[in-house]
């Protein structure tokens, strides 16, 4: 089955990540169980994928066990 390329994006201030399918955002995951909920509501065929090793997913900023919270979040500095 073909399925569009899934980009989970680098963590936001509050270790949130943003699930996008082209120009869609998909929803908002704070933990790996919100990117496959989020994943099963877009209609994935979370049966045919590893969503933690699959290939059709970007994982930017950190992979699927990156989930920092705002404390070890790196602000720019001044």
């Amino acid at each position: 089955m073909d399925y569009p390329s899934i980009v989970v994006h680098a963590p936001a201030l509050d270790g949130s990540r943003r699930v996008t399918t082209g120009d869609e955002t998909l929803g908002v995951a704070y933990h790996l169980d919100d990117v496959v909920e989020i994943l099963r509501r877009a209609e994935v065929d979370l049966d045919e994928i590893e969503v933690d090793k699959s290939d059709i997913i970007d994982w930017q900023g950190g992979g699927p066990d990156h989930w920092p919270g705002f404390e070890e979040l790196e602000l720019p500095e001044d």
